[in-house]
């Protein structure tokens, strides 16, 4: 009888295969759009949903597995990296196919940025693009927000095989069991997610957004993913409202996912009962109070406009979502070093956003005054209290792996961009953006009014790469090296 713990070939493949499935239908909706609109590029989406869902097909007709055992931790991992990696080359197709000239580099660039959520782009003239690109570009967005991995467990249980354990190793954080069953926990994000993205949709089409716009902009935003449909991003809506709106629903979907379900659950002060959330609050409030008395007392904009401006940007940022909205690089040495600042930090755990996150960020807090604690009366029994409840000695442990690791592959990734000739600022946040999917850098050639279209093919590649890696948290592609992994 074949082990439990041994990987079998043909879950992979056909988890991969219904991925790539349902990849192949959400490119209708972009095929439809250019049809109405009557652009050419509606066949590209056509032949992009054919390729890539033959190819889907094949993979579930050749798996010939029908198995019932549960997903093994081995089987999380490797399903998990490889089908983001399978996912993200299919969702290159349709810019590969399209009359843009758009090379292999940045096709796959692109769409690792979407899917990532990190919303850096390698594509310029937006506005005068077919409308079926940029709902693409929206649509990979928000697909990513959600995550891929998640839609795997909605589609796992009706093949028999077990989901829940791809929910834990997208991502390295633990979470209690809000719901019994993987299935419910899906119907409730899906639910969640769908009505966040629905009323920023409303939202946005109030403020006096096109419906074409609060369409993209809606997926985009609740995803904190940060593709837009124009060039100047933000910039090109002429309404304070729509600033609002969107400044509003990037901090929404910083949040955890969890506290929407357990609100929905009827737990109607679930939203402010939570640490992490207030400490979010918290650090968001401080940084735009902060950066306000300096923008305020550097420029000759009123309060209010001071308000709008510093909102937006430091919740886009700390969000990861990446909206621009003017160059806050322009605004000074101090608030460039917050920008800096804000790209590590990231929104909430079980959030779209990505960075380091607030839970990681309060454990340390936690970790460093029990240490000084120690120091201090060495004899002390001191017990660290998360939320009231005793934090296990493994949670230090791993946020300290996990920091480690981004550390030094955001020394790392530096040092390989600066290598290749890319100038310190543009290597320097470069690799900070992407390993911590923001989007933006600083600079001239890929901040907040710049692109990363001019980079080198070799830097795209690896700043795809960091893409995904920050994305899935980095162990579950670095476990991968493990040889442990893969032995019997």
């Amino acid at each position: 009888m074949r082990r439990l713990n041994t990987l079998d070939p043909r879950r992979i493949i056909l988890v991969v295969g219904v991925m790539l499935i349902g990849l192949a239908l959400f490119m209708l909706p972009p095929m439809v759009t250019d049809l109405a609109a009557g652009h050419d590029d509606w066949q590209t989406f056509a032949l992009s949903a054919l390729i890539t869902g033959f190819f889907g097909l094949m993979l579930t007709l050749v798996s010939d597995w029908q198995g019932t055992e549960s997903i093994s931790r081995r089987d999380g991992f490797v399903i998990t990296a490889v089908t983001w990696l399978a996912v993200s080359i299919f969702g290159a197709v349709p810019f590969v196919l399209l009359d843009q000239d758009i090379s292999l580099a940045d096709s796959w660039f692109e769409s690792v940025s979407g899917l990532t959520t990190t919303g850096s782009s390698v594509l310029v003239g937006l506005d005068n693009m077919p409308p079926g690109v940029l709902l693409w570009r929206s649509i990979l967005n928000w697909l990513g927000g959600v995550g891929i991995v998640v839609m795997a467990i909605i589609m796992l249980p009706f093949l028999r095989v077990g989901g829940m354990q791809l929910f834990h190793t997208e991502s390295s954080d633990r979470s209690d069991k809000i719901v019994p069953r993987a299935g419910q926990l899906v119907r409730y994000i899906a639910v969640c997610y769908g009505l966040l993205t629905l009323s920023c949709l409303v939202s946005y089409v109030i403020s006096g957004m096109t419906l074409f716009d609060a369409v993209n902009h809606a997926m985009t935003t609740v995803a904190t993913g940060g593709f837009s449909t124009h060039d100047a991003s933000f910039a090109f809506f002429p309404n304070r409202s729509t600033i609002w709106v969107s400044t509003v629903f990037m901090f929404l979907g910083s949040l955890p996912i969890v506290i929407y379900i357990r609100m929905l659950r009827g737990g109607s002060w679930a939203f402010w009962n939570d640490v992490q959330v207030r400490g979010f609050a918290l650090i968001v409030a401080t940084f735009v109070v902060g950066l306000s008395i300096w923008r305020y007392l550097s420029t000759d904009l009123s309060l209010l406009a001071v308000l709008t401006e510093v909102s937006f940007n430091v919740v886009s940022i700390i969000s990861t979502t990446g909206f621009a909205y003017g160059d806050y690089t322009a605004w000074g040495p101090p608030a460039v070093g917050a920008f800096f600042m804000l790209t590590f930090l990231g929104g909430c755990t079980g959030s779209t956003s990505g960075g380091i996150k607030i839970f990681r960020i309060q454990i340390m807090w936690l970790t460093v005054r029990g240490y000084l604690v120690g120091l201090i009366s060495p004899h002390r029994v001191h017990k660290t209290l998360y939320d009231g409840r005793a934090i296990g000695e493994d949670v230090p442990i791993a946020v300290l792996a996990f920091v480690s690791v981004l550390f030094a592959s955001f020394m790392l990734f530096t040092l390989a961009l600066m290598a290749l000739g890319i100038d310190f600022v543009t290597s320097v946040t470069g690799a900070a953006t992407a390993l911590t999917n923001v989007g933006p850098g600083l600079g001239p050639v890929i901040g907040p009014v710049g692109n990363f279209s001019s980079l080198p093919e070799t830097a795209k590649v690896l700043l795809a790469f960091a893409m995904l890696l920050g994305r899935l948290e980095f162990f579950t592609l670095l476990v991968m090296l493990d040889p442990n992994l893969w032995r019997r």
